[in-house]
């Protein structure tokens, strides 16, 4: 049965071409902040909203593991531990199961899997607390075009061999848009108010960009790929990682305040760091790496749902829920002769277990196994200094009405010139009904107002009125009023949201050796790539796997 919206007459109609036809009289008729409509809004009467610090504690795992040793309470067997339910854990689980393996358990510290592609849900809408789209694979993400297949994102191939994209799937329009200089503009490169000298070097910068984007090394490989593996190791590429994206700017003369806006914009949005604090090969490999192929979808399309990436974690883990224990947290890791002995707290039973395995595959930030294995507590390796995180905060705000103002129209991606934020996401953007009373707005600030370990340490310091008033305020730069039609208004803090590529890292020593298995222990994390995506996260988990099944 066809799942497409018909007409009256019966006719049926792509997904993308009804949102079209309803965007415009909808938007006429909408309520929105910061435009001629907002007295058709319905202010709350005491300008206040609930909310809350949402998140795992994580004071539980770190009070434990300064406990010492933790004798535990009983003991089991299984074939394979995974610690860790992101991505990466999930994939690896994944894969076992594709290989007829289901003597494993998976652990994860939060009551839910996900990682940071976690999501949560609300009356309105559900929506992510973090990773919230996939960009279309190109030809070398063979891993993420096959699990595509399995989730019915890819529905079939054209006779070009072109994949076909589940409509109700890939990003509706309007996909992005600007505020800059007091008017919306569409799309997040600044176009408004530039002058002759920002155009010449946006053609030079985007041109340049175009030209690695086909370029290939000695090697035959392309100069930049994901997953970065698959990259080339040419020199001439290469080197680039030893210095940051503000460098590499600078070196050529690429000073427009725009155009520079833009790159930090990027940086911050994929890594977590500014361009300063960016390796330089990084930073090219945003705009050079993404060769996306589809028949019915441009090159740089997205595949999204309201709950971000949440979605394909639950399509994901439904498969081996009973593999899976949540509120599980990992105090100790030690090798043993037929393999590992990994100690976990259960918090629902309260009681320390015991699992004796053949193999471990660890998908937790490395930084936690420097804590946890007893052989890295004991002597930690030479490369641990070289792995940074960025913390970040998300905030998920329950708003009455939709968020239109002068210009282009509400899109799914929201972003304000200049701003300490991202923006913001629209979580139901996807809804085909866009004549929705409320809407649930993720905003997302990645703190890089100092190095890493600072604003860290700024972030676990804040309390929900801080968090409240700086999501407000930075909302109320885009929507004036804004605060009389919040009605809830939630904050995840997110420490170590994902590794920073800095510069040396990607193409270091030390990435290398932090891919080496410890043992029967095998490592799966997108910090092994240094960047924190989808397809990376995805690719090592599945290594990790196949290396685990060899024992």
């Amino acid at each position: 049965m066809s799942t497409e919206p018909a007409d009256s007459a019966g006719r049926r109609f792509s997904r993308r071409s009804f949102i079209k036809g309803v965007v415009g009289s909808t938007i006429a008729a909408a309520a929105g902040f910061g435009g001629t409509s907002c007295d058709k809004l319905r202010p709350s009467a005491k300008k206040s909203f609930s909310g809350r610090i949402a998140g795992a504690d994580r004071n539980l795992g770190h009070r434990l593991l300064q406990q010492g040793q933790v004798l535990p309470d009983h003991t089991e067997k299984t074939g394979i531990v995974i610690v860790g339910g992101g991505i990466a854990g999930l994939s690896a689980a994944r894969e076992l199961q594709k290989n007829r393996n289901n003597d494993f358990v998976l652990l994860e510290l939060d009551s839910n899997v996900g990682g940071n592609a976690v999501c949560g849900s609300n009356a309105v809408s559900p929506y992510p607390w973090g990773a919230h789209y996939v960009p279309i694979p190109g030809k070398d993400a063979v891993f993420v075009r096959e699990l595509f297949e399995e989730l019915g994102i890819i529905e079939g191939y054209d006779g070009r061999g072109l994949p076909v994209y589940n409509e109700f799937y890939l990003c509706a329009d309007p996909m992005e848009r600007l505020l800059i200089h007091g008017r919306w503009q569409e799309g997040l490169i600044p176009q408004l108010g530039l002058t002759e000298k920002d155009k010449r070097q946006y053609r030079e910068f985007f041109e340049t960009m175009d030209r690695l984007k086909k370029a290939e090394g000695n090697d035959g490989r392309p100069a930049f790929s994901i997953p970065i593996d698959r990259s080339s190791s040419d020199e001439r590429f290469r080197r680039y990682d030893a210095i940051s994206m503000g460098r590499y700017m600078s070196d050529n003369g690429w000073d427009s305040e725009y155009l520079r806006w833009y790159i930090n914009y990027c940086c911050r949005d994929d890594y977590g760091l500014t361009m300063d604090r960016v390796s330089a090969w990084a930073g090219m490999h945003y705009f050079a790496a993404r060769s996306g192929t589809a028949a019915n979808a441009d090159p740089h399309a997205v595949v999204t749902w309201p709950e971000g990436n949440g979605w394909i974690v639950n399509r994901m883990a439904e498969k081996f829920r009973g593999n899976i224990r949540c509120d599980a947290c990992v105090l100790s890791i030690e090798q043993t002769a037929g393999g590992a002995a990994v100690d976990y707290y259960d918090a629902d039973r309260k009681t320390v277990v015991r699992l004796l395995s053949k193999a471990v595959v660890y998908a937790a930030p490395r930084f936690t196994a420097f804590r946890v294995i007893r052989d890295f507590r004991e002597k930690p390796p030479e490369y641990a200094s070289r792995f940074v995180y960025a913390p970040w905060m998300v905030a998920n705000v329950t708003v009455r009405g939709i968020p239109e103002g002068n210009g282009a129209a509400l899109a799914w991606d929201n972003v304000c010139y200049n701003s300490e934020s991202l923006g913001y996401v629209v979580a139901n953007h996807q809804e085909i009904n866009r004549h929705r009373e409320k809407t649930v707005l993720t905003c997302y600030f990645p703190l890089t107002s100092g190095p890493p370990e600072a604003e860290r340490k700024r972030a676990a310091g804040m309390s929900y009125d801080a968090w409240a008033g700086l999501i407000v305020k930075d909302l109320s730069y885009m929507h004036s009023g804004i605060e009389n039609y919040i009605e809830e208004l939630d904050v995840w803090v997110w420490g170590h949201a994902m590794p920073g590529p800095t510069p040396g890292f990607i193409w270091g020593k030390a990435r290398f050796q932090a891919m080496r298995p410890l043992g029967r222990i095998f490592f799966a994390h997108s910090d092994m790539s240094g960047i924190s995506i989808f397809e990376e996260a995805q690719y090592r988990g599945i290594l990790a796997a196949r290396a685990s099944l060899k024992i």
